[in-house]
Order: structure tokens, then sequence, then C-alpha cells
């Protein structure tokens, strides 16, 4: 049966809409895009006062199957994305075992469509068992529908052998996603290193630690011609780096975190919150500040959530003990909404651009866009609705948000993937 959605303000800069209109789906598929849209037998639903979008894209996120299903698994982590009103995010290849292979990357496809509530877009590991030792079978992994290559959780700590993934896999066409952390350097680091850590008498990790790889990635991107995506950027130096690599043509993009933005190492406190033990950690405030206006310049690509589940009895733990990571996918759209779209500081349309016009585009997907003929993955969302973090629980199978107990503006209430409702009214179809 079609489905006529009224009355919704839609924003997509793609085709230079943001006004109200109607929009009419058939199939997976967007049939009609217009003003007083009627379809005979179609069901009717009036959006009145909410807005649509092309489906948001996280590219960024943990959803820990095969392996570690204890903390997360592809049918929990979907379901919390299509909470946050997400209609697709790639999965990174931590897993166990490590996605470094076609068969890994074809049983998360299956487990996805068997169980998913959106898509799963997997990636898979630039070495080996993320040893950073040998390649991994980077073309069988592209055959099989890789979209990106990344030994996201640690980085690739050689420069010889970064620079052979590139060389070597480029020839696939895929982006290869970079976590900047120069282990050597950073060591036994838990919090940004400054006052804070000393205060907390919790080991240190400088900036610097991050910052050296963005600029040797940099660089070796130049010298291979490899796309080169930065994960999670958290410095203000680190953005400059990568302002200056694009202005010298080199091709890299990078992306930010809520957290990142949103929250700083002034956030921590003598309660040891191991919800706001994140990595990269949580910076100065001055390095928010940058990595906003990052945002909003247009300097930083892809708004992500680097959505980490874990177990309560995990993060129960001392902090030094306690994994890294914090749950994302159920907030990010709200704080990008009450923090920077509500506010003024930022235009719904660039919101789109940065969760969902940007990441299909780097990730090398066919783009969504609101007309007719396009595949029917939309977002709606209320941007006036009001709730609490963590009040009523979590979708995730985890619970480590660094943001419980915040009150939040606008929120996802409708998720279209291929024609297909997964959220109505703000409830898991």
């Amino acid at each position: 049966m079609a489905l006529l959605l009224k009355n919704a303000h839609v924003v997509d800069p793609s085709v230079e809409l943001d006004g109200v209109v109607d929009v009419l789906i058939d199939g997976d598929k967007i049939a009609e895009v217009g003003e007083n849209l009627a379809a005979e037998g179609a069901e009717v639903r009036d959006l009145s006062g909410k807005y649509l979008v092309p489906g948001l894209v996280d590219m960024h996120v943990h959803l820990r199957e095969p392996g570690y299903e204890v903390k997360e698994d592809i049918e929990s982590g979907t379901r919390a994305a299509a909470k946050g009103g997400f209609t697709g995010v790639c999965a990174m290849p931590n897993t166990d075992p490590v996605t470094d292979n076609g068969t890994v990357v074809e049983f998360v496809k299956a487990r996805a469509a068997e169980v998913g509530h959106c898509r799963v877009y997997p990636s898979g590991a630039m070495t080996r068992g993320l040893k950073g030792e040998a390649m991994s079978e980077m073309g069988d992994m592209g055959a099989h529908g890789a979209v990106a290559f990344t030994d996201d959780g640690r980085g690739v700590q050689g420069a010889g052998m970064l620079r052979r993934c590139m060389d070597y896999g480029k020839m696939f066409g895929k982006v290869f996603m970079s976590h900047c952390q120069d282990e050597d350097l950073v060591g036994h680091g838990q919090i940004n290193e400054g006052k804070v850590s000393t205060r907390l008498a919790l080991e240190g990790w400088p900036a610097a630690g991050e910052e050296l790889q963005i600029a040797r990635d940099i660089e070796i991107a130049k010298l291979t011609g490899a796309k080169l995506h930065i994960q999670h950027i958290s410095t203000a130096h680190g953005l400059e780096l990568v302002r200056a690599g694009k202005a010298a043509g080199v091709q890299v993009t990078c992306e930010a975190t809520p957290h990142h933005m949103f929250l700083t190492e002034n956030d921590l406190d003598e309660t040891y919150n191991t919800s706001l033990k994140v990595n990269p950690p949580l910076r100065t405030d001055e390095d928010a500040e940058a990595i906003r206006q990052g945002v909003i310049d247009g300097t930083v690509d892809v708004i992500v959530t680097d959505h980490a589940p874990h177990t309560p009895w995990e993060k129960a733990r001392e902090f030094e003990l306690a994994p890294f990571g914090m749950i994302g996918l159920e907030t990010s759209l709200s704080l990008v909404l009450t923090e920077l779209v509500n506010t003024g500081k930022m235009s719904m349309a660039r919101m789109v651009e940065l969760m969902a016009i940007k990441p299909r585009e780097i990730l090398g997907l066919d783009q969504v866009q609101v007309k007719a003929g396009s595949v029917a993955d939309l977002t709606v969302f209320d941007p006036s609705a009001t709730w609490t973090v963590g009040e009523d629980g979590y979708e995730s199978r985890a619970e480590n948000s660094g943001f419980a107990g915040r009150t939040l503006t606008g929120r996802a209430t409708d998720v279209f993937v291929g024609g297909k409702q997964t959220l109505a009214d703000g409830c898991i179809c």
C-alpha cells in the first residue's frame, strides 16, 4: 500500500528543498513530492509540525557482533539506531573474529538482513587481526560489500604498513578511516593530560598523541593518493592539520562526535564517571569550541557517534580498568538539534549535510534525496519534543551514556528504510 506523508517540513539541500510539502511513498521508492498531493487508496499520515529529511547515516558505530554480543548485537544496535533516527550505520571491524575477510563481512550483512532495523554497511580491517603486521584481504572484503577500511580501535602504528595498505587498497576505491593514536606516546593515558588529570590523579593522554598521527596520515595520503578520513577528531590543532591538508589538495575528510563537542574534561570529577571515559578522551573547553566551529564552518565533514556499548559490570570497575567508550545512537540527533540547530548556531540544512549527505558521499553509497525515484530512506523528527536521556531506558543493550540525565529538545518520531517503517511515533516497529 502506498503511504502519503502530509504537511512535513522537508529539508534537503541536495535538491534545494526547504519547505512544507507532501511526500508519497510507493513500495521502496518516493513516488512524488509536492503540495496538496492526493493518492487514492494510500495510507495518509499527517506530519504537521515535524521535519522530514533524507535518512540519517552514522558512519562510525560498534555493533559488537560477532563475538561481543554480551555488550551489543546487530539487532539491539540497529534498534538503537532506528530510535535515534538513523536509516543506516557503518559497523566497525573490531569484532571477534575481526572483520578482516569476506566471510565475516558476509556474516554481518546476513545478520543485518535477518534482524536489523536499519541498513548496516560493514567496514573491513586494514590489517589482519588489527595487529598492524600484515595487510588484510581488502580486495575480498570489497568484493563482498565492505564500504571502507579501518583498524579503528587502535590505529595502524607503522607508517610503512599504512603506506602499503593505502598503496594496495586504493585500487578498490574505498576510503581509509584512521583512528589516530600514537600508542607509544599515549601509553596508559586515561583522560586528557592537563589540570584535570593531575587533580584526579589519572594518567594523562597528551593531545599530541592524536595530532602526530593526524599529521602523519595526511602526509601518507598525500604520498599515496588514497582517500583518508580522520575519525573522532578531538583537538583544535588536529582540526587545523585537517584544514591545511584540505587546502593542499589532499583527499582528507574528518568526523566529530557529540561527546567531543558537548562534553569536556571539566565534566570529569571525583565521582570518576566511567561513562565519560572515551577514546580519544574528552578534551579542553577550547578544543570543544574549535570542534563545534569546525562543524559549523565545514572543516568537519560528518557527525558520528562512535557508539561504543559495554556491559554495566565492565563500566562499574575502577576508572583505570573500565573500557573506553560511550553509547550515542539514541542521543546524537537530539544533541545536535538542542545545542546547534535550535540555538541558531547551525542551519537545519547543514545538519542534513553532516548527518545524511556527506556520510554517504565519503562511504561511496548512493545518495538519498527527497524527490521522485529516490529510495525511501527517510527520517522524521519533532524539533520541539522534550525528553530526558535515560529516563525511559535505552533501546541499546548498554546504558553507558555520558549524557544520562540531560534534558534535550528534538527527537526522531518516524524512520523509513526502503519504504518500510522501522520507527513509528517514537516506537520501534
